[in-house]
C-alpha cells in the first residue's frame, strides 16, 4: 500500500479516524471485535504462537524481528488451546494486527489497564525497532507483543488483548500554559493542580476501610486465566497493606497497587498519558498502563490507579507525595464514543481497585 501523506488535523486520532485507517488498509487485521476500538486507541490481539526468548531485545535499525528470533528463541508455544506464560520468563507473540502507516501518522503503544494491574510487562515491538512502544510514521510491517509476567503466571489464548495502540499526527502535547488554560475551562483535578511538565498527581495513603491503603502481590501464587473475570479471590494473590500512619515502606522488587489522591478528569477533546516522574524523587516507577481516554472521569471524577514497583533500595512513600504526572494531548477530532458512555469501561468512577479478574474483596 502507498504511504500517502496524511491530511488529518494534528492530534491523537479518535475512534472514527481509527476505523477509517482500518477501512483504508493502513491497519490490516482480521475482522475487528466489539470494543476493540476505544475512544482514542485500538486494542491489539495476540496471535496463535508465543516464542520463549532468552532475554528481552530490540531488533535494531534495518533488521527484522524474525531474523533476530533465531539468535534468542528457546522454544515456541502453540496458544490455540491456551497456554501458560510463566512468571519471570520473556515471550514474543506476533499480533493479529499489522500497520502500513501514512507518512506523518505515528503511533505509540501501551499495556491495557488490566494488564498493568497484573504486573504483566507488555510492550510492542516492530521490525527495525530501536525503542519499545514507538512506531514511526510510514512504518509498514508486523507488530509483536513482548510479554514478561513479573508477579503472576498467566494463561493466554489467541485474540486476547493485552496492549493497545494510539495514533497521532504531529505534536499534540499541551504546554504547561495550555494545561492551565484547559483546567480553568474544564477542571482536570479536584483542587489546585500541580502543573510542571504535565499535571502532577500524588499517592493517597489515607486509611480506607480496615485501614486498607493498597495491595502487594504475593510471591508464590497460582495461574491467572485472563479470560476469567471477577473470579479470583484477592487474598490468594495479594496481601492487603494496612496502615494508619499515612506512609508505607516499599520493598525492593515488590509490586504494589495504590491509588492517586487526585480525582482526574479528561475532557472529551483531549487524551492523556501517565508518564513516570523524575527518578530524583525515589527509586520506584508508578505505571505500566498509561493511557487515559477522552471522557475518563469527566462528570464522574475517577482516581488513577498506581502500579508501583520499587527498585534498588527500600523507600518510604508518604501520603500526598507526588509520584507521577499526566501529559495531556489534543485530540485530532472529538471521539464519536467517549469513555464510560455506552461502552464497556471497567474503571470509570474508580478508586483503589484490582484488575477485573478479581472478585470484590
Amino acid at each position: 500500500m502507498s504511504h500517502s501523506q496524511n491530511t488529518l488535523p494534528t492530534g491523537v486520532l479518535a475512534s472514527q479516524q481509527i476505523e477509517a485507517l482500518v477501512a483504508s488498509g493502513a491497519i490490516a487485521a482480521p475482522a475487528l471485535v466489539p470494543g476493540q476500538v476505544q475512544p482514542a486507541s485500538l486494542d491489539l490481539r495476540l496471535g496463535s504462537v508465543a516464542y520463549r526468548v532468552r532475554a528481552s531485545f530490540l531488533p535494531g535499525a534495518g533488521r527484522t524481528l524474525e531474523d533476530r528470533l533465531a539468535e534468542f528463541e528457546m522454544h515456541r508455544i502453540d496458544l490455540t488451546q491456551g497456554a501458560v506464560l510463566e512468571k519471570g520468563a520473556v515471550y514474543l507473540v506476533p499480533l493479529q494486527e499489522r500497520v502500513a502507516l501514512p507518512v506523518g501518522v505515528s503511533a505509540v503503544a501501551n499495556a491495557k489497564s488490566s494488564t498493568g494491574r497484573l504486573d504483566l510487562l507488555t510492550r510492542t515491538v516492530t521490525d527495525g525497532g530501536t525503542e519499545f512502544d514507538r512506531i514511526p510514521g510510514g512504518y509498514d510491517g508486523p507488530l509483536y507483543a513482548e510479554i514478561c509476567p513479573r508477579s503472576f503466571s498467566v494463561l493466554v489464548r489467541p485474540g486476547m488483548r493485552l496492549n493497545q495502540i494510539r495514533f497521532r499526527v504531529g505534536e499534540a502535547m499541551l504546554s504547561d500554559d495550555a494545561l492551565r488554560n484547559l483546567h480553568a475551562a474544564s477542571p482536570l483535578v479536584d483542587g489546585t493542580p500541580v502543573i510542571d511538565d504535565g499535571l502532577g498527581f500524588s499517592v493517597d495513603l489515607t486509611p480506607g476501610p480496615q485501614t486498607l491503603v493498597g495491595w502487594r502481590a504475593k510471591p508464590h501464587t497460582g495461574v491467572i486465566d485472563l479470560d476469567r473475570l471477577g473470579h479470583y479471590r484477592p487474598d490468594d494473590f495479594w496481601e492487603a497493606i494496612r496502615t494508619d500512619q499515612r506512609r508505607i515502606i516499599l520493598d525492593p522488587g515488590a509490586f504494589y497497587i495504590l491509588v492517586s489522591r487526585e480525582a482526574v478528569s479528561i475532557p472529551p477533546t483531549h487524551a492523556a498519558e501517565m508518564a513516570p516522574y523524575l527518578a530524583m524523587v525515589g527509586e520506584f516507577r508508578v505505571h505500566y498502563a498509561g493511557f487515559f481516554d477522552p471522557g475518563f472521569g469527566h462528570g464522574t471524577p475517577a482516581r488513577g490507579v498506581l502500579e508501583v514497583r520499587c527498585h534498588e533500595a527500600p523507600f518510604v512513600l508518604e501520603d500526598g507525595q507526588i509520584v507521577g504526572r499526566l501529559v495531556y494531548e489534543t485530540m485530532s477530532e472529538t471521539p464519536a464514543q467517549l469513555y464510560g458512555q455506552g461502552i464497556a469501561s471497567n474503571y470509570q468512577g474508580q478508586g483503589l481497585k484490582l484488575s477485573k479478574h478479581f472478585a470484590a474483596p
